[in-house]
């Protein structure tokens, strides 16, 4: 599917950070007018960002609603499994109004094979054991994020999941561009790597009511 509306800027507008931006001035972010923030907490089963904390709490005591994201690994264990292990250390999902969904990140593989080693079919089932497992524990569905390209090349261009995980699309150009197969619109748009605050800048698709709505799931 194309999208060729630019998401407007006036949107409520966010960050996504790492252990990338250890010291984050967070009351200076939501001065420059963001207002949520997704923050890596894991990778794989064994990493924990060792900075998530300070920051997850940072953004939370600054006003902005925020959220955890999971780095996927599929080449070193199952869904499941990561899930898990995102839960314990940061990824959970409260209804207090200001935490988002968790975040599974879908993308090439920095360590070796770009999917993984596995076919298709087999990253369509694990990132539905590693949603199904998050949704079981929070009843939420985590959000997806990836890029157009990632989705057709390691999933076949799956629509398996548009009707019950929000997507998150990487595309750093002017407008959103094409889509994954089986969503008809992006939750959230990243569309650059840097700017005037800390991290990769976003967009969300609604106003602030929605992004609150989002929040609260419902």
């Amino acid at each position: 599917m194309i999208v060729s509306n630019l998401i407007e800027r006036s949107k409520p507008k966010g960050i996504d950070v790492s252990s990338h931006q250890p010291n984050i001035n967070w009351k200076g972010v939501a001065r420059n007018d963001i207002s949520f923030a997704y923050i890596k907490a894991t990778e794989g089963i064994s990493y924990k960002s060792p900075n998530f904390h300070s920051q997850y709490t940072g953004a939370a005591t600054a006003g902005l609603i925020r959220g955890a994201y999971h780095f996927a690994r599929p080449d070193v264990s199952s869904g499941a499994r990561q899930a898990m292990h995102f839960l314990a250390n940061g990824g959970g999902w409260t209804d207090d109004g200001i935490t988002l969904p968790g975040a599974l990140d879908m993308e090439y593989n920095p360590y070796g094979a770009k999917c993984y080693g596995l076919g298709t079919s087999g990253m369509v089932s694990w990132i539905q054991d590693f949603s199904n497992t998050y949704h079981s524990r929070t009843g939420r569905y985590p959000v997806i994020y990836t890029t157009t390209e990632w989705w057709k090349t390691c999933t076949g261009n799956s629509a398996a999941f548009g009707a019950t995980n929000p997507l998150w699309i990487a595309r750093y150009a002017s407008e959103i561009g094409a889509l994954p197969a089986g969503w008809e619109s992006a939750s959230f748009w990243q569309h650059a790597d840097s700017g005037p605050n800390p991290g990769d800048a976003d967009l969300f698709n609604g106003d602030m009511d929605a992004l609150k709505r989002l929040a609260r799931g419902c």
